[in-house]
């Protein structure tokens, strides 16, 4: 049954509840993997007639944009995200294509005479962006060189800063108060991404397919790390926000990248100790994993684990039919994403194309609840701003109650 006249908010619980809202819940920027490339954001805002200001880039190593509100109004959208990146002091950067923008303050770029830019910190450089590319790619792994577990005890694992908790906390409020928008509160709390960030993507494969004492060290450090943090974040906003966003990728486009037996053997017991704590002691805070590619046989062990929301349904991967997830797992996992094929339709479709993309996925997974639209992932540099229009036109159109 649905409720017509809905809040935001409203209408993404009740999806979340598996009923239908008086129409489709929409998500673009709520996370950072729902969002769109600062490029892209600034032609799309030129064509909404935004011509003042310069767009925010709050997520540097992806170049994402923050969706600003008359562009949230302008496609009726019902997320908004509680990320600490966008709510400090910001600076001037200049986009991989030349156009100016601002970045949080207190990031540091090296530009080389090759063309790559390097952020860094005044000691080292953290990720490098090749000329003529528009993403960083890390190149500073902090624990790629220990050996033993004293190495890892020596290392200071962070969290995040009282300062930013109460941020956080007041920002959290003001959102729950002072607008009706579903609250999804980043955390990360990721295991098996964090260790590849940590260790290298390379190292830190062998070291799961090492085992062995190293590896239970590691993965203890970061579990109660993460834990600590999420003990703490959830103090601070766990009233305010009504989701809560964990990452960890765990597939390709055309298979996992660890085997089913791997996952149950090192990441799953964490995973299901993070998301446990949160449903136990935050019922009412939905566990939403991030989670790509072509993920198909883990995800009932992800349900196992205490997921109930899934993004962002990379239907495009090997496996991930969206049919096939709606019948198989429809009744456990609301799905966020899947809304639009950004790999092929949406930039290189015509609108008509990117019209009846949408209207086909949304025919699969909206029915029922248990559905939040957005597209696969950021909408990514090359789109065209009219084909941004026209996907979430093609929501309004087909999603309406």
């Amino acid at each position: 049954m649905s409720v017509q006249n809905a809040s935001a908010r409203q209408r993404v619980l009740m999806a979340l509840a598996h009923e239908e809202p008086d129409r489709i819940p929409v998500d673009f920027g709520g996370m950072r993997s729902s969002g769109i490339s600062a490029m892209a954001y600034q032609r799309l805002r030129d064509l909404l007639g935004m011509r003042t200001g310069e767009p925010y880039v709050y997520d540097v190593r992806q170049q994402l944009a923050i969706v600003e509100e008359p562009v949230r109004q302008r496609f009726k959208v019902d997320v908004v995200p509680l990320d600490l990146d966008q709510m400090g002091d910001w600076q001037p950067y200049t986009l991989p294509d030349g156009s100016p923008a601002k970045t949080p303050a207190g990031y540091e770029f090296e530009q080389t005479k090759e063309g790559d830019v390097y952020w860094r910190d005044p000691v080292r450089r953290i990720a490098r962006r090749p000329g003529g590319g528009f993403y960083f790619d890390y190149v500073y792994f902090p624990l790629a060189q220990a050996r033993t577990p004293a190495d890892l005890e020596a290392w200071a694992w962070g969290g995040f800063t009282d300062a930013e908790l109460e941020k956080l906390r007041t920002r959290a409020a003001q959102l729950y108060h002072e607008s009706d928008y579903f609250i999804l509160g980043r955390f990360g709390g990721s295991m098996y991404e964090r260790g590849q960030d940590l260790r290298g993507w390379e190292r830190f494969m062998l070291d799961m397919a090492e085992g062995g004492t190293f590896l239970e060290a590691f993965l203890e450090h970061l579990f109660e790390s993460h834990m600590d943090n999420l003990k703490r974040y959830l103090a601070a906003v766990g009233d305010y926000i009504q989701a809560i966003n964990f990452s960890d990728d765990l597939g390709t486009q055309r298979t996992l990248q660890i085997s089913p037996a791997m996952y149950r053997r090192w990441i799953k017991p964490y995973h299901t100790h993070l998301y446990g704590y949160v449903r136990e002691h935050y019922p009412h805070v939905h566990v939403f994993l991030h989670c790509c590619g072509a993920i198909y046989d883990l995800i009932p062990d992800l349900i196992e684990a205490g997921v109930q929301i899934l993004n962002p349904v990379q239907t495009t991967a090997r496996g991930m039919d969206p049919g096939r997830l709606k019948q198989n797992f429809g009744a456990d996992l609301t799905f966020w994403g899947g809304g639009c094929d950004t790999q092929h339709v949406l930039p290189r479709g015509t609108r008509d194309e990117v019209r009846a993309d949408v209207r086909h996925r949304l025919e699969i997974l909206a029915p029922g609840g248990g559905y939040v639209f957005n597209p696969i992932h950021n909408v990514q540099p090359d789109v065209p701003p009219e084909n941004v229009v026209a996907m979430f036109d093609a929501v309004r159109e087909f999603g309406d109650g």
